[in-house]
């Protein structure tokens, strides 16, 4: 590990142990994947609007929201000749939500990162990190510009906005999360939902920053989907035509086991179906299974994803983190799930005192002999922690550790990733 590395990882750990304080701990949800797990870190909270009965109290008694955001960034490469990248970032998001008169309402939203050259590699020397602010080291977007309208359990919203769906969300793991043009109508019926919609374009780090808002297929995606959740069992049924790419199909079922305050069982399995349009060359199928103990303060997983072969073919994750339990920081089963059938098995252990949580996570991902004889086998390594000093602020850091071990030399598969994040949410 390079000095910038160890230098950042050390400060960080100093700088989360130096907030430590006492706290309830709170029950956990299932998170079924690391990717989940990390993203959930510095989620904004959403809030109902207020409801007014005067258009000028729209305005009035709108509501401003935002986040404050510093992260530093950085590759080690292990293979001969490739360069160190790193970054530090420093941005946040800005929101503006007016409040609902005779159920409409709207808000308006943008997001912002830009690179401190000073902590940052050479842009001249291709040093540095493009993945927080792009390549040119500064990002701005309107990010969420939205006309919402809710009648009782009816919902309609139209306009750039944040989804988060199995194939489509914000995976918010660095500084700008996904959003989405989109048009979505939600109907809730006791413990149903229903959701459809049609998605135009999107934008954020899994679009790549280099771009501002990136087609969702050739005439966008259309979706439909039907959710199940009584807090026991959890149901999801999501269909999606990402145009002229594929037809895909998700489905998975949860069931989720209180004993009591300090005992917990959950458990999981997952389908997705991809199959092809217009010689795309997407066609897939991956089947999963989850499952996680909780014992007082400490969280044991294990999660297995088998994907298919079809010659020639590709899986695709979707426009954002994808659904897959194995999914970790950063290698998911598509990467290798290529003209082969390919495995992933992740373990996981996760500690929580007080305030301040331990996460390690060991994924091995291999693939069988494709068309041309080759074969792939990768392992990741997710060290990470997070301390929240209160309900808006957050600091976190994760260690990435992956390996080719298929090939003998080091690879573009062989690197560390450190990456340390400074949130706080308004």
């Amino acid at each position: 590990m390079n000095k910038l590395l160890k230098i950042s990882l050390i400060a960080s750990v100093l700088l989360s142990a130096s907030y430590a304080g006492d706290d309830v701990v709170e029950k956990r949800d299932r998170v079924p994947s690391v990717k989940k797990a990390i993203g959930s870190v510095v989620k904004e909270e959403v809030e109902g609007v207020g409801v007014v009965d005067e258009f000028k109290h729209m305005f009035s008694d709108g509501k401003v929201s935002g986040q404050l955001r510093s992260v530093y960034a950085g590759y080690e490469q292990l293979k001969a000749g490739e360069i160190d990248t790193w970054a530090t970032a420093l941005g946040g998001g800005l929101k503006y939500e007016l409040a609902s008169l005779y159920g409409f309402n709207g808000a308006v939203a943008f997001k912002t990162s830009q690179d401190l050259d000073f902590a940052t590699g050479d842009k001249q020397k291709a040093k540095n990190n493009p993945e927080l602010s792009s390549s040119s080291g500064n990002y701005t977007q309107l990010s969420e510009a939205y006309i919402n309208y809710k009648y009782k359990d009816f919902n309609f919203r139209a306009g750039r906005q944040v989804l988060d769906t199995p194939l489509a969300d914000s995976d918010d793991v660095r500084m700008i999360s996904n959003t989405f043009e989109a048009y979505v109508i939600t109907y809730e019926l006791n413990n149903f939902s229903f959701m459809a919609g049609n998605l135009q374009k999107w934008q954020g780090t899994d679009a790549g920053l280099d771009d501002d808002w990136v087609d969702t297929g050739d005439r966008g995606t259309n979706f439909g989907a039907i959710v199940f959740d009584n807090k026991m069992v959890e149901f999801n049924a999501w269909y999606y035509n990402i145009t002229k790419l594929t037809n895909a199909f998700y489905t998975d079922l949860g069931l989720n086991y209180q004993f009591n305050d300090d005992f917990s069982l959950h458990g999981g399995v997952q389908y997705l179906n991809e199959s092809e349009l217009d010689n795309s060359g997407i066609k897939a199928d991956i089947y999963g299974v989850m499952a996680e103990f909780v014992a007082y303060d400490l969280g044991l997983n294990i999660a297995y994803n088998s994907s298919l072969k079809h010659t020639a073919k590709e899986s695709f994750s979707g426009f954002g983190g994808g659904s897959l339990f194995t999914s970790m920081d950063t290698m998911i089963i598509d990467e290798i799930a290529i003209d082969r059938d390919a495995s992933a098995v992740v373990a996981g252990l996760s500690y929580a005192i007080g305030d301040f949580n331990l996460l390690y996570a060991y994924g091995d991902f291999s693939g069988d002999a494709d068309s041309n004889g080759v074969k792939a086998h990768i392992v990741e390594q997710d060290m990470g922690f997070e301390y929240n000093l209160n309900d808006e602020f957050v600091v976190s850091a994760i260690y990435v550790m992956q390996e080719d071990r298929e090939n003998s030399a080091k690879t573009d598969n062989d690197w560390n990733r450190v990456q340390i994040m400074l949130n706080y949410n308004f």
